[in-house]
């Protein structure tokens, strides 16, 4: 151990040489010698968390103070939330305006967490580090940090090396100013595009959600289970069920039966435990069957622990744990909350650790066991040896400088958007051209405003759609504007009230914009959501969640105007739920979807839009006509979609669409063996070939369809997908493999079996749009 890292250990330490300190020694022996050493008070510490609380540790320039530090907690500090945010988290309980998005500056970040660690080192009996956590859903959400497509957009990608790459920019920016565990993936499937956190996840398919969930992870911190140089651990979220809860509303019920959770929901989540060393697991917030995720010991202990070998740590979510006393209803108090949670697996209490700053008592009180407090401890401590906090060096603000958001970090965002951004529909406007277009009107609530999506900051520099377009332009073509309409009075995305703008001065601003668009060759309308009208709704004063899935505002009548104009219009959507808008999609010459795109979103859709990327995204989501169809996923079951009096019950787009400035014939499917047995595997081998004039994109998707099984199975499933480069007049063979994973169902007895029969293997480039060929399983 070097001179730098014994100057953080205790002198009672050094002298005694323990061999926790001992950075040779495995983990778990380490961890067997520093519980020993412990008290009953510093194994609860270390399972608590300071989140707003952190003002119990600062001075009054909101630095870490170690004098008020060791006042308050003696015992040691288990866990800190968001060093970047001096205020502390907003929860159901607490949206005060003094909570979140009080941002420090970086630097002040750095010396906030090295005073905390040398005083966790130097001035606690045992020197045990403190663990910093971070959001990162799509970026380090942090000031100047780098911020990424959100996570549905990424999803659209349907590129889990760019998933990869992507997270590992977070992962090192994170790591560089302190912290060591990650909050995501966010792995939930979504069947709800009411709900406000639509946007957070990988949309709606199992297979696509786990396979993204992967390779996040595999980003975050690597492979196996301990940290090397720029990761962070991951913590894959929410477990389970929060994607369709009743009416749409957070937190709500997940209706669920087992077999529907173990086909359907779980997947994702075993797929990250069983094939990366996921770091933490954080559960959900709802209730299934009348338990909540946070007191369910069948879930979060036999299922994630038994049969799936998780052996990393169960954080909460935030004040979910005293939800079981106030929200839930199922504990007399916040300490027999914090024994619910702990007994169902739960290792640590964030934000605040209102609940488990009980456990103590509860323990000696003997209302709580020992083992229970063990067990957690044991989990929480091999997470910091595993992380290597006990060598950590002072985090260097220079050098975190130097990474965070740099030229190499840019350059990924600026390309994760270009491949995230999805083409709907074309007819033949895009792409645009300065051969032919003079003046371009770029127009609508979201045309001159970076919109980001939830779990961001303030990153440098980011750029609207009207900066992009400018750029792109610049010496080629003019470029004019107008406001349109504005969708809300506020842009505050933490404001908890959430207003329409005054319908009468959009008016006035639509007869603005008309005068403005009548002199363009083309018009480009960005339309679509803000960060206040979807996001998450995590307080009733703070809601996110809708009953209605169409434009907001007066955006259908902007949309009406520009049309009216007779130029062409080209819908550039930025939005977070999915773009169930009939009446754009019925008249509009151009969509293209572009979610929340990141900072580099502008230039990324310039690009797309002028023809120096082709777009090639597809849809992680069913886009629906009408809110009376939801929920409504493509994978359904057999006796759903009978179909509705005085309307369509198509969707207004399937799962996996998405278009191209050029064209591919793909083949039929071909298998390597046309029966295999039970335990068996094939090859599907489709060929695909570039039938137009530009190099371009194909996601090759393939489904399994089960034809006579023992319980009833969707009608396709997902099992595998690759996307494809191909320049013109290119042919590529794709082969995506089969295993026994692909055809396992869960039977009457709830056993995971692959009965034999026949299964239509179908491929190509989206959801409907298919091609089968028939296997046996003997």
């Amino acid at each position: 151990m070097g001179a730098s890292l014994l100057a953080f250990v205790p002198a009672a330490a050094r002298a005694a040489s323990p061999l926790y300190l001992d950075a040779r020694a495995p983990v778990d022996l380490r961890v067997r010698d520093l519980m020993a050493r412990m008290t009953l008070d510093e194994k609860t510490a270390q399972l608590i968390t300071l989140s707003t609380t952190k003002r119990d540790v600062m001075d009054a320039a909101r630095g870490f103070d170690p004098a008020r530090a060791s006042a308050a907690y003696p015992h040691g500090i288990g866990q800190v939330a968001r060093p970047s945010d001096h205020g502390g988290a907003a929860t159901a309980h607490d949206t005060g305006a003094e909570v979140t998005g009080r941002w420090r500056r970086p630097a002040d970040t750095i010396a906030f967490v090295n005073a905390a660690q040398r005083w966790s080192r130097k001035d606690t009996r045992l020197g045990i580090p403190v663990l910093f956590h971070e959001e990162t859903l799509h970026g380090y959400m942090a000031p100047g940090a780098t911020s990424f497509p959100q996570a549905i957009a990424l999803a659209g990608s349907f590129d889990p090396e760019l998933m990869r790459r992507v997270q590992s920019v977070i992962a090192r920016e994170v790591r560089a100013h302190g912290s060591v565990l990650a909050l995501s993936p966010v792995v939930d499937i979504a069947r709800d595009p009411r709900w406000g956190r639509i946007e957070e996840t990988f949309g709606e398919d199992p297979y696509l959600c786990g396979e993204m969930g992967v390779a996040a992870v595999l980003g975050l911190q690597g492979e196996g289970r301990e940290l090397g140089p720029g990761k962070v651990f991951a913590t894959l979220k929410h477990m389970t069920g929060h994607g369709q809860p009743q009416a749409g509303n957070n937190v709500a019920p997940a209706q669920l039966g087992e077999r529907e959770l173990r086909e359907s929901y779980f997947p994702p989540f075993r797929a990250v435990v069983e094939r990366t060393g996921i770091g933490a697991v954080m559960p959900s917030y709802n209730e299934i069957d009348g338990v909540p995720s946070h007191a369910s010991r069948w879930l979060l202990t036999e299922v994630l622990r038994g049969e799936w070998g998780f052996d990393g740590a169960v954080v909460s979510d935030y004040a979910a744990i005293p939800e079981l006393e106030y929200f839930h209803h199922v504990a007399a108090s916040k300490g027999d909350a914090a024994r619910q949670a702990l007994e169902a697996g739960v290792d640590c209490d964030l934000p605040d650790g209102v609940a488990y700053r009980t456990l103590a008592d509860e323990v000696r009180a003997g209302r709580v066991s020992l083992a229970a407090v063990d067990a957690a401890c044991r989990r929480m401590l091999t997470l910091k040896f595993r992380a290597g906090l006990f060598e950590e060096t002072p985090a260097d603000a220079r050098a975190a400088a130097r990474l965070t958001a740099n030229a190499e970090a840019l350059a990924l965002a600026r390309e994760a958007a270009a491949r995230s951004i999805a083409l709907l529909i074309n007819d033949g406007t895009l792409p645009l051209s300065t051969d032919t277009v003079r003046r371009v009107a770029v127009i609508g609530p979201n045309a001159a405003v970076p919109r980001l999506g939830g779990y961001s900051s303030i990153p440098a520099d980011p750029v609207s759609l009207l900066d992009g377009v400018r750029a792109r332009l610049r010496g080629k073509a003019e470029v004019l504007h107008a406001q349109g309409v504005f969708i809300t009075q506020s842009e505050d995305r933490s404001a908890n009230a959430v207003i329409l703008a005054d319908p009468a001065r959009n008016r006035q601003l639509i007869a603005e914009a008309v005068a403005v668009a009548k002199t363009a060759d083309v018009i480009l309308l960005a339309i679509g959501d803000t960060e206040q009208t979807s996001r998450e709704g995590y307080a009733k004063s703070h809601l996110g969640d809708r009953t209605s899935l169409d434009l907001l505002g007066e955006q259908n009548e902007l949309f009406l105007a520009m049309k009216a104009t007779g130029k062409p219009v080209v819908v550039v959507a930025i939005n977070g739920r999915p773009p169930s808008w009939p009446t754009v999609a019925g008249a509009t010459n151009a969509l293209v979807e572009c979610w929340y795109v990141g900072q580099q979103g502008g230039h990324a859709i310039a690009d797309v839009l002028f023809g120096d990327v082709n777009p090639g995204a597809k849809l992680p989501v069913t886009v629906v006509r009408d809110v009376g169809q939801v929920p409504f996923y493509y994978n359904h079951q057999p006796s759903a979609r009978r179909g509705y009096l005085f309307d369509d019950d198509e969707p207004l787009f399937p799962f996996g669409f998405g278009l191209s400035y050029t064209s591919f014939r793909l083949s039929a499917p071909r298998l390597s063996a046309a029966t295999i047995g039970a335990g068996g595997s094939v090859t599907v081998e489709v060929d695909v070939t570039n039938t137009g004039s530009r190099e371009g994109d194909e996601v090759v998707q393939l489904y399994v369809r089960d034809q006579v099984s023992s319980v009833a199975r969707p009608v396709k499933a997902l099992r595998g997908f690759r996307r494809v480069t191909l320049k013109p007049g290119e042919t590529r063979t794709v082969r995506l493999p089969l295993g026994p994973d692909a055809f396992r169902l869960w039977n009457a007895e709830m056993r995971e079996v692959v009965e034999p029969g026949r299964f239509d293997i179908l491929t190509g480039p989206n959801s409907r749009d298919l091609q089968s060929v028939v296997l046996e399983i003997a």
